[in-house]
């Protein structure tokens, strides 16, 4: 993957639904490039599909951010079990560097928001932790 598919699979990310034209513009390459190099990402697994951010989504839990998590010893498989089984935790990302695992979160209060991070710092095995959330989204 060079700097063009990751500059490519930013674009896709901010606007599944770019055309190809635009792409191509923002990129300073062919339209046909554009479709190889789309063709190609999704074939290597890079691009696995293609969502619509509804309204809804974000406004169904108005309390977002992200917790990195610092894990001591071998338990991350379990802590990352029992992160998933959270209903505000969305979505556990393993990482490389200083935090283990990082979590996407989703409440409808601050107060759920402190009740559930203050669970994912007594789980055994999380070390350390760090929160940070999101005050505004913008998209494109």
């Amino acid at each position: 993957m060079d700097d063009t598919d990751r500059r490519l699979l930013a674009l896709l990310a901010r606007d599944g639904r770019a055309s190809v034209s635009a792409m191509a513009a923002t990129l300073g390459v062919t339209r046909a490039t554009v479709r190889a190099r789309i063709d190609r990402l999704t074939e290597a697994g890079e691009i696995l599909g293609y969502r619509a951010v509804l309204k809804g989504d974000l406004a169904d839990r108005p309390v977002r951010g992200i917790i990195a998590i610092e894990i001591e010893g071998t338990g991350t498989a379990r802590v990352s079990r029992t992160l998933v089984a959270m209903p505000e935790v969305e979505a556990v990302h393993s990482t490389h560097g200083r935090w283990d695992l990082i979590a996407e979160l989703g409440a409808d209060t601050l107060e759920t928001l402190d009740v559930t991070l203050n669970r994912i710092r007594l789980i055994d095995g999380v070390s350390r932790s760090e929160t940070n959330l999101y005050l505004s989204t913008r998209r494109g």
